[in-house]
């Protein structure tokens, strides 16, 4: 097992570009995230593997699609060999092919965006339960709060850099829900949070799964919905169709980009998303990254506010 300062590393050589912090932007929660920092000489994260936490670099990437990784900690070996999954490497890009329009458009200004398959379930279904239902910016300090009480410091670069490695899940599983209030987490989530720590392991088993049964098996847990489980599947499980229905701004967003219309439901985005079956995740990826915002009728909400479960 490496030592906190012994690095490990890897090129890791892409079936086509990648454009590294596009790909990687789902894993930060917020610009204060402590997990998460991008730096001039690549893209850095804390992250907690079955073998014990790591710290990894990524950097490279573009048209060769190639990324030199480089990892230590004790969970550096894992890390490793979770990289190309975290970079994509699954992803099939190259096989979308969506219509004439504004996501084709996107799609050719950014075919190294890649749906990333972490294999972290429980590392990417904490935050996605803080997010539930308030703000993005209350989700993300509430999120960073609980990762600076509770996680670990990042071993070796990584603690200088002030990242942290989130929460083992043994550990939030032994907390009663009231220690979650000062991160301003409510009973609701706090006990969602609970469960999901408690069956970790079953959560980290739809790895192994499809993609439809990974879903289900997500939704069984009380207080994971269709929102929460696309969310993990877009991160985790490299799930390119994954579409978060139940989210404030996706159905207003889809609907003004693609058919001019100001205001949209769950229904009619899933509508006007059906010609890109298959890739509905991507394509939201991509509308998110380059399409306009549509038109505001009331106060102004922040973006990823308000989602269902």
């Amino acid at each position: 097992m490496p030592a906190d300062d012994d690095a490990l590393d890897r090129d890791i050589d892409l079936d086509g570009p990648v454009e590294l912090s596009l790909t990687l932007a789902p894993f930060g929660r917020g610009r204060r995230d402590p997990t998460f920092v991008r730096r001039s000489d690549g893209v850095w994260r804390a992250t907690r593997t079955p073998d014990g936490p790591a710290t990894i670099r990524f950097a490279g990437g573009g048209e060769a699609g190639r990324v030199h990784v480089t990892a230590w900690g004790p969970g550096a070996s894992c890390a490793i060999e979770r990289a190309p999954g975290v970079l994509g490497a699954a992803d099939e890009p190259r096989s979308f092919d969506p219509p004439p329009g504004l996501v084709r458009d996107i799609h050719h200004r950014h075919p190294g965006l890649r749906i990333p398959s972490s294999g972290a379930v429980f590392e990417a279904i904490l935050p996605t339960i803080i997010e539930q239902k308030v703000t993005g910016a209350e989700a993300f300090r509430s999120y960073r709060s609980l990762v600076l009480a509770w996680g670990e410091p990042a071993p070796g670069p990584g603690r200088e850099l002030g990242l942290r490695v989130s929460p083992h899940p043994a550990g939030l599983a032994t907390r009663p829900y009231f220690e979650f209030h000062r991160f301003g987490i409510e009973r609701k989530r706090a006990t969602t949070i609970l469960m999901a720590a408690s069956r970790a392991a079953r959560l980290e088993e739809t790895t192994a799964m499809d993609h439809d049964s990974a879903r289900r098996r997500l939704c069984a847990l009380p207080g994971v919905g269709p929102w929460t489980a696309a969310e993990v599947a877009l991160v985790a499980l490299g799930d390119a169709d994954a579409v978060p229905v139940g989210d404030y701004h996706f159905p207003h967003m889809v609907a003004w980009n693609l058919a001019g219309e100001p205001r949209g439901t769950d229904e009619r985005m899933l509508e006007l998303l059906a010609p890109f079956a298959g890739h509905r995740g991507r394509a939201l990826r991509l509308l998110t990254l380059g399409g306009a915002g549509a038109p505001r009728f009331g106060p102004r909400m922040q973006l990823r506010s308000l989602r269902s479960i």
